[in-house]
């Protein structure tokens, strides 16, 4: 069973959308030719990733990278936030690993539930400091302190208490986060419906398992369950890829880096597309013998949109706690 709610909500959406299309003819395409030349899915990344021999500091770290994993653009003329590690100048997702490394490494007590609950401006001030500022400062520390909290008052302190009480099912952990962590419910309301998309969500039960390599709090019997993550990457990669087309009023907006507001028509459009064709593609690879699942399609079509494609267009900007 897939992720409660997930691809049947979402379905709903690329049924009736207005904005965006999926180029299925596109995407038969390019499984044919992955297909020939199986992609390698990268394996996680410890130089920018805090690690620990502790299996409940490991889990606890995860779970605060990912209530910080989203909107890391700047507005027009203010600059990127990035941060210098190890002699390296870093932006986005990598600047935000880079930065609880950097602060586990100081001594500041970040898998710890009570600082966590009670980590201020200052706290976080001090964790993303670097060039520019990280976005949406005060979302961020209201998502540390209600992990630290909820940790606290559920769990013991522990996220391995709540990723073992999931029995090795992600998609428990995916219904876990959203029902006790209010910042990972990444919901819509498109058209008096609710839409289910769980990005931060999904991708904290496959941060889990890659961390942990598979094994112990990372083994879940069910990985495969979870869809795509609809982020701002992806759908730019899928865009220049030809898989995802937009409307030319849509298109000229997202060109002109306007901004699209959370749970607009056409932004839960985009992310719905996002989420329908990694499913295609998922379906196209399974009937061609090459099988892989929609984490693993994830992976690699964000390394693919690390370096600049032919085609490329801008992301769409949304100005969200949620990816």
């Amino acid at each position: 069973m897939k992720t409660p709610g997930v691809l049947e909500t979402t379905k709903t959406v690329i049924s009736q959308a207005q904005s965006v299309s999926i180029n299925r003819s596109k995407i038969a395409e390019l499984c044919a030719q992955w297909s020939q030349k199986p992609f390698a899915t990268p394996p996680w990344d410890e130089n920018v990733h805090w690690t620990s021999d502790d299996p409940q500091k490991l889990a606890n770290y995860i779970l605060v990278l990912d209530c910080l994993n989203f909107c890391f653009w700047p507005d027009p003329g203010q600059t990127r936030w990035q941060i210098e590690y190890n002699g390296q100048l870093m932006g986005g997702y990598q600047a935000l690993a880079a930065s609880l490394k950097r602060a586990a490494a100081e001594g500041l007590p970040i898998t710890e539930a009570d600082w966590l609950a009670q980590a201020g401006e200052a706290d976080l001030k001090h964790i993303f400091r670097g060039q520019g500022e990280i976005p949406l400062m005060e979302r961020r520390i209201f998502n540390v302190n209600e992990v630290g909290q909820v940790l606290r008052d559920k769990y013991q302190g522990q996220f391995a208490n709540a990723i073992q009480s999931c029995r090795h099912s992600a998609v428990e952990l995916v219904e876990l986060l959203a029902r006790d962590f209010s910042s990972f419910n990444d919901t819509a309301v498109w058209h008096g419906q609710e839409i289910r998309i769980f990005k931060r969500t999904q991708i904290t039960a496959v941060d889990i398992f890659g961390s942990f390599h598979g094994q112990g709090l990372g083994r879940f019997d069910d990985l495969s369950a979870l869809t795509a993550y609809a982020d701002y990457k992806i759908p730019q990669v899928l865009r220049a890829l030809g898989v995802l087309e937009y409307a030319p009023a849509l298109a000229a907006k997202v060109d002109a880096q306007e901004l699209l507001p959370a749970g607009s028509a056409e932004e839960v459009e985009i992310r719905a597309s996002m989420i329908w064709a990694i499913e295609y593609i998922c379906q196209e690879l399974r009937r061609l013998g090459a099988p892989r699942e929609p984490y693993e399609l994830d992976w690699f079509l964000w390394n693919l949109g690390q370096q600049k494609l032919p085609n490329e267009r801008p992301y769409h900007r949304t100005r969200t706690y949620f990816y």
